[in-house]
């Protein structure tokens, strides 16, 4: 019987682990303390020795680290653990280059995530505008609103939302904040087919930048989209508008938002992700009209039980049909509109 492991914590899918493996596949759950202890167990004779395809949840790298160029080469050497399956629809914590090199495919979680990371950026848009995060906290320091003030806050009424990267977390935001009375426009690298008439597709993205009072990011970290906004780009909106960010923290060029923030050009930004978890540059708790979360947008046990379900099967199809359903587009998966970017 095949062995798989369970690289990293099954917190919701407890049953659903042993329906889709029972009798399929023997489950080994990775308990090392550290990466040498890991990399050990993958030798001929260890603990994780036999071992066809490994789960993958981001907690893992507490312990063991990301899954770099060291790791992939020794599950590659182990000459039997040909499929990851990762548990997140983003996946850069995997060098995917070496996987392709190596002959071991990914697969993802696209679309699990949707409706927990929309309303994430709901949330941060509709704070950001109202300053509500500033208001929490005055009330809980005693100072009631003080010195909040309407001159520098604003209704969603009117406002012209900015999607960069319409693929099913912008689509899914799009449609929650249809509810409200604002213009949505987006840019991909593509005009989406069976995107509603009223999210309007424009030709670039200097026109998305130029138009937008709101920039929501729904674009996956990659070599080419690091710093993808930066001084041009933020220089580039109106004064006294708004990022928001759910994608990954590298995706900004941090230092010119921090310098937009200092001179007045960006009103506030709503964050949900950081270049370098879980360290947050303290210079952004500075701008108390700034929204942050510890990236918490996937955080409800519903979205966390679809994903890890999500990554399991696509890890139980491997050992079946020889490919999970979700392999990622880099190693020759489909692009889905869930992935969709600029």
């Amino acid at each position: 019987m095949a062995r798989i492991m369970l690289c990293g914590d099954v917190v919701w899918a407890h049953i659903e682990v042993k329906q889709l493996f029972s009798g399929l596949a023997d489950v080994v759950r990775m308990d090392s303390p550290d990466r040498a202890d890991f990399l050990a167990g993958l030798r001929p004779g260890g603990k994780y020795d036999g071992i066809v395809g490994v789960y993958r949840h981001n907690d893992s790298a507490a312990r063991i680290g990301v899954f770099d160029k060291e790791i992939i080469g020794a599950l590659a050497a182990t000459g039997t653990i040909k499929w990851i399956a990762h548990n997140g629809a983003g996946y850069d914590q995997i060098d995917i280059q070496e996987c392709a090199a190596k002959g071991i495919r990914v697969s993802n979680t696209p679309g699990a995530v949707d409706d927990a990371t929309a309303t994430t950026a709901l949330f941060l848009l509709i704070s950001c505008l109202r300053h509500f995060s500033w208001g929490e906290r005055s009330l809980r320091e005693g100072t009631w609103k003080t010195p909040i003030s309407s001159e520098k806050t604003h209704d969603l009424t009117g406002r012209t939302l900015g999607i960069l990267g319409l693929g099913g977390i912008g689509l899914r935001l799009a449609q929650l904040v249809h509810a409200f009375p604002l213009r949505i426009i987006y840019y991909s690298r593509r005009r989406v087919a069976h995107a509603p008439e009223w999210c309007e597709y424009v030709e670039s993205m200097d026109e998305l930048l130029r138009q937008s009072d709101v920039l929501s990011l729904h674009v996956p970290l990659r070599y080419d989209t690091v710093h993808l906004v930066g001084e041009k780009e933020i220089r580039a909106m109106k004064k006294g508008s708004i990022i928001v960010n759910t994608a990954r923290g590298k995706v900004i060029d941090e230092e010119a938002v921090i310098r937009a923030l200092e001179d007045g050009h960006l009103s506030s930004i709503g964050l949900d992700v950081y270049p370098d978890e879980p360290n947050v540059n303290p210079r952004l708790r500075e701008f108390p009209q700034n929204t942050l979360l510890p990236h918490m947008g996937t955080e409800t046990q519903d979205t966390q039980r679809v994903m890890e379900v999500r990554a399991l099967t696509n890890l139980r199809d491997f050992l079946l049909e020889g490919c999970g359903k979700d392999l990622v587009p880099e190693l020759g998966g489909k692009v889905r509109d869930e992935e969709e970017d600029i």
